[in-house]
């Protein structure tokens, strides 16, 4: 919080000396001082009650059709850049193989955030390298193999060099996800294994040179899964500003999770209590339809009577989470239906999809024969091809403009993208990125807290080097 400090004066009491005889000149002078002092003080009153109060007295000396210069207050607030927007990506560690998508592909003049996907955590609570090779081994265009000392490589070495050029980008170490959510439940339900994964992840964060850490647990199951959910978000956020203190570190690391959009897995949350030590929800609102449906539905429709995007969020909101804490998952893929006529219809199958089946990169869609189809009254899209009998919901353009309207309309944190290999490069006129940066306003509203480059730490010497 500002410090506020009265206004110094400068000006010297007087101290007149009495004297018998003045000459009347100077009588004359000091008279009309003291009643142009009088006056001036006078007229100037209302100002200061303007100044002081807030609102302008009615005075003589204002005609009622001029308009008095409101002062800016800055009023403090927890968070420096809260009226300020996140847009969010995660990037995966597999995105490097055959998806050949480096960070060097990234655009980061349109991202305030990345969630480097995944860490994996062990039965006794150690968080571990997803993908050692591709995460801090690999040698890419550039690196030396003749450095001396313990070096960082892989793709947290070139995160590290995108942080140092790109002060306003933050990296986070997503840990879990869906295959590797398995050992949450048990770990967290015990201090001795929570206390390993929360002093492991830390280290894996400083070690990297991370700017925070995103939990990714699918899903918590009971009520005491969401309990010990609480403790660890807790205990995370105490040793995490611990750590920042002992390194003399103001700014502070992020904590973030992932959290679903269906209420059979958020009702189970306690959201309100998460919320005190979290900066913000990464709402996964998505894959609301699939293959494991009955019938064909839109997977991320923003209303809609059973599950949609502004329902979630209106259930976080209502269950204690602020507003301005979360932030709005948008699909970079579409879900296939395949032998089907079309929403709310039965379906038989799923599409090949691009990488696994019945999942398609957003960059290849629509498929060529199909149209692009607006449900304008639920805000959803989807391409149909009548001959092959295919359905594939996913989110246009046009849908993501009235999502980044929304998070605007609702006072939201901003935008989350899964993930950025699927979209197609931001010079593209459909980069689901390049339109959630202009519909957000761009660089003026894109988050901008600094990110974090001392790491004393750190096993590896270029980390503790800021990559010098």
């Amino acid at each position: 919080m500002a410090e506020y400090s009265p206004l110094s004066t400068s000006e010297d009491q007087p101290s007149p000396q009495l004297q018998n005889k003045r000459e009347s000149k100077i009588n004359y002078i000091a008279i009309f001082f003291f009643l142009a002092v009088g006056v001036t003080l006078w007229t100037s009153i209302p100002s200061l009650i303007y100044l002081f109060n807030g609102t302008p007295e009615q005075s003589s000396q204002i005609e009622p059709s001029q308009t008095v210069p409101t002062p800016t207050i800055t009023v403090p607030d927890s968070h420096p850049e809260m009226t300020k927007r996140i847009i969010s990506v995660y990037f995966t560690s597999w995105s490097i193989y055959a998806r050949e998508f480096n960070v060097k592909d990234l655009d980061v003049t349109k991202i305030s955030h990345i969630n480097y996907a995944f860490a994996n955590l062990d039965s006794d609570g150690n968080v571990k390298l997803g993908d050692p090779w591709a995460d801090t081994d690999k040698h890419f265009d550039g690196d030396s193999w003749n450095e001396e000392g313990n070096n960082l490589y892989g793709n947290w070495k070139q995160l590290g060099l995108l942080k140092k050029r790109n002060r306003h980008l933050k990296v986070l170490i997503s840990i879990g996800g869906w295959t590797w959510s398995t050992n949450f439940p048990a770990v967290a339900a015990n201090p001795s294994k929570r206390n390993i994964m929360v002093t492991s992840a830390i280290k894996m964060m400083y070690d990297l040179g991370a700017d925070g850490i995103d939990i990714d647990w699918e899903y918590p199951s009971t009520e005491s899964d969401a309990n010990n959910y609480v403790t660890l978000c807790k205990e995370f956020r105490h040793e995490m500003d611990k750590y920042a203190e002992k390194i003399g570190e103001q700014n502070p690391f992020l904590l973030t999770v992932a959290v679903p959009c269906g209420p059979d897995q958020y009702k189970k949350l306690c959201l309100k209590d998460m919320s005190k030590y979290l900066d913000f929800f990464n709402l996964m609102s998505y894959d609301m339809s699939g293959s494991w449906s009955s019938v064909v539905g839109h997977q991320a429709n923003l209303y809609g009577d059973d599950l949609s995007v502004d329902k979630a969020v209106t259930a976080y909101i209502s269950r204690g989470v602020p507003s301005q804490k979360i932030v709005v998952g948008i699909p970079m893929y579409g879900r296939s239906f395949t032998n089907t006529n079309g929403i709310g219809h039965p379906f038989d199958g799923t599409g090949e999809g691009t990488w696994e089946k019945g999942v398609f990169d957003y960059k290849k869609l629509p498929p060529q024969n199909a149209l692009e189809f607006f449900d304008d009254k639920i805000v959803a899209s989807y391409s149909y091809d009548q001959i092959r009998k295919e359905l594939i919901t996913y989110d246009t353009p046009d849908i993501v403009r009235l999502k980044a309207k929304y998070v605007i309309d609702n006072n939201l944190r901003g935008v989350m993208n899964w993930e950025i290999s699927s979209d197609f490069p931001t010079s593209h006129s459909r980069s689901l990125l390049s339109i959630e940066f202009d519909s957000l306003n761009g660089t003026e509203c894109l988050d901008s807290t600094p990110n974090h480059i001392y790491y004393p730490d750190s096993v590896y010497d270029n980390v503790r080097n800021y990559f010098g």
